[in-house]
């Protein structure tokens, strides 16, 4: 069992080094203070306030005053702590950034460039408290004020991407399941009351394809699927999978399969398909 914990009370702001061992444990507690926790190397699990959370390279744990926490560390682990009382901050900072960095405490997965910014700040940050003239106080509350605001503009990333995952799993799940009564991408849009341009990009991003095409292809899985295993027309199974026209539909499923699908049918039907054995 190991105890990290400085007992030096924190008057305005300390960063400081705090190794573990593997499987060491820092018992629950607490502390009046403001604490950012950043992850230099190793895995472990941190529990705030009785939620669980990972620990790796990286991740930044945000610590508010009077927060239950605790560490388990499941290899050898290295952390930078960044401890600070409310009042070394400006006026400004307090109002402004403080708040929205610790409204919850919480763990954050860094993008590669926040990492790149944070890791410069504290670097920063170490110097000017080991080698900073008479102007380290203001340098570190200036370091610290950019550090906090790497932080909120991280956070506010993670969510956005969240939200656009979420955006675009109910998009496609509404494709999956509505594919029939569809009429175009300007109809998509509607429905989400997002612009067309907006849910092309979204989707594409995760998907690496548009909206429409990702409607198509769920579309000809639909008619190859029936062309083989039913006797329907052609023009009847067009239309009960949502294309508009047969001219169009028999473009598009050349262009997507290869073959006409009425050759498509032919050729799986005489060729069929062998049968599993018993």
């Amino acid at each position: 069992m190991s105890n990290h914990i400085k007992k030096t009370p924190v008057n305005e702001m300390k960063l400081y080094e705090s190794k573990h061992n593997e499987k060491d444990i820092v018992n629950n507690h607490h502390h009046t203070t403001h604490q950012i926790l950043y992850v230099l190397d190793g895995k472990g699990k941190c529990t705030m306030d009785s939620e669980d959370y990972l620990l790796e390279s990286d991740n930044v744990a945000i610590v508010p005053p009077f927060t239950n926490h605790s560490i388990v560390s499941d290899s050898k682990m290295t952390v930078l702590v960044l401890e600070f009382n409310e009042s070394f901050l400006s006026d400004e900072v307090k109002k402004e950034l403080l708040p929205l960095v610790f409204d919850t405490s919480r763990v954050l997965k860094m993008s590669l460039f926040d990492s790149s910014e944070l890791r410069q700040l504290l670097r920063k940050m170490l110097y000017e408290q080991s080698h900073g003239d008479t102007l380290r106080f203001l340098a570190m509350k200036l370091f610290l004020a950019e550090l906090l605001f790497v932080l909120i503009r991280s956070y506010q990333t993670n969510q956005i991407s969240d939200t656009n995952m979420l955006r675009v799993e109910w998009l496609r799940n509404y494709i999956n399941t509505h594919y029939f009564e569809i009429s175009g991408s300007e109809d998509i849009a509607k429905k989400m009351g997002m612009s067309t341009r907006y849910i092309h990009s979204i989707f594409k991003e995760h998907y690496g394809k548009t909206p429409m095409q990702h409607l198509t292809e769920v579309r000809l899985e639909l008619v190859k699927k029936m062309l083989i295993e039913t006797d329907n027309d052609i023009a009847s199974i067009c239309f009960e999978v949502g294309f508009e026209s047969v001219s169009t539909f028999y473009r598009v499923f050349k262009k997507y399969v290869g073959v006409p699908p009425n050759q498509y049918r032919t050729s799986h039907i005489e060729t069929g398909f062998p049968e599993e054995d018993e």
